[in-house]
């Protein structure tokens, strides 16, 4: 009897998980149908390491930008200039090493000094002055779309150092084994896979023998034990593809730094709680005595700088700025935003969901391409995904 009545509150545990956590449980499973779904239709070339690696590159800077989307979007407001800037900033940077001969340092710093520039320009207006941010931010995808042609003239801004192609082009090194005594396996990446799953694994447990110490209710060992298993496994999914091909991108390792940094920020600092307490409330936040204002400011000034790294790690992937980069790039950040469960009303969504929408929006423009899908067509698909999106996220929250 024990047992049964042990078995049954774990099923009424996985019960109440599943219905209260729906949108971010959809998002794992549309992940892994457009990945069954394309492995399919092209004949097993989709989850092949090369195209799992490549595919990881081409998500890195659309994956930077849903970071700070996350913010902007959490906290009530919308950012559509964030692939003009990325575009810009790009250019800037090029341009300060091909025609000014600056090294890829001092470009990486004034590149992101540009950024947060620009981010406390629209931060501005948008905080301090009370223009909505549709409008600073529409205004600003003119502004710096219009600076990126004066920029370049029209012209492609080629070719860059080794050193700044790196970012988005580069891997991390082997350490021991020889590349021809073991093909195809990354020793370097193996260690930091290693090292990723042992820590979740650590902090799981630290985090429930905390609970419990404490006294608060946790989930059955049966579901925690299986929750990290999964997890790891997930974990270590994503790590093999890179393991068993040629490493780590230099660009992927920006990205995870990334994304611990801003779990950190939004989960264990006042400033993440006041963002998600604006966009739940704006009125109750105002009168706990949060200063909507500065940290309004500062979410656009954390959206420029994210831009410019996008925008660098963009254009060192091409070796080269042209005046269309960009383009578009807003498109694929907010819908990976509310893909990821990011609520467009403000007040609810995750860093690492906005990751998965991420990927989400690069497989199916992976997968398209591998197809051959013509491009109006994958902006039909894209346009379309988005709308389902917005719509789950609606109905889903109506139902609860």
């Amino acid at each position: 009897m024990t047992q049964d009545k042990a078995a049954q509150s774990s099923l009424q545990v996985l019960r109440n998980q599943l219905q209260h956590n729906i949108r971010q449980y959809a998002m794992f499973i549309a992940l892994i149908s457009i990945g069954l779904i394309f492995t399919v239709l092209t004949d097993g070339v989709f989850m092949s390491p090369r195209n799992l690696s490549n595919l990881l590159l081409q998500t890195s800077f659309i994956a930077i930008l849903a970071v700070g989307m996350v913010l902007v979007i959490v906290g009530g407001h919308i950012d559509l200039s964030v692939g003009s800037i990325v575009g810009f900033t790009g250019a800037f940077a090029a341009l300060l090493q091909v025609n000014f001969g600056f090294n890829t340092a001092t470009v990486v710093v004034l590149t992101l000094v540009l950024g947060a520039i620009i981010g406390v320009w629209q931060g501005f207006w948008i905080a301090y002055r009370a223009v909505p941010a549709f409008i600073v931010t529409l205004a600003g995808m003119l502004i710096f779309r219009g600076a990126l042609i004066a920029l370049t003239g029209g012209q492609t801004i080629a070719p860059l150092e080794p050193g700044f192609r790196a970012i988005g082009q580069g891997y991390l090194p082997r350490l021991l084994v020889n590349v021809d005594a073991v093909a195809g396996f990354h020793d370097f990446s193996f260690l930091i896979a290693v090292v990723a799953i042992l820590a979740y694994v650590f902090f799981e447990i630290r985090v429930r023998i905390r609970r419990n110490s404490f006294g608060f209710t946790s989930v059955p060992m049966p579901l925690f034990i299986a929750k990290t298993v999964i997890i790891a496994s997930m974990t270590w999914f994503f790590f093999s593809v890179m393991i068993y091909y040629r490493g780590i991108p230099y660009s992927i390792m920006i990205l995870m730094a990334l994304v611990l940094l801003f779990v950190y920020i939004t989960n264990n600092t006042t400033f993440g709680r006041h963002v998600y307490a604006i966009g739940g409330n704006r009125e109750a936040a105002l009168l706990s005595g949060i200063n909507i204002k500065l940290k309004t400011f500062w979410i656009f000034v954390i959206m420029g700088s994210l831009s410019a790294l996008s925008g660098l790690v963009f254009t060192a992937r091409l070796n080269s700025a042209t005046a269309g980069a960009g383009n578009l790039f807003e498109l694929d950040t907010i819908a990976a935003v509310f893909i990821g469960g990011t609520s467009m009303r403000g007040g609810e969504g995750t860093v690492v969901g906005a990751i998965i929408g991420a990927l989400v929006m690069a497989s199916l423009n992976n997968g398209m391409s591998l197809m051959t899908v013509p491009s109006e067509y994958q902006l039909i698909v894209k346009g379309l995904i988005l709308v389902l999106a917005v719509w789950f996220d609606i109905s889903s929250r109506s139902n609860s």
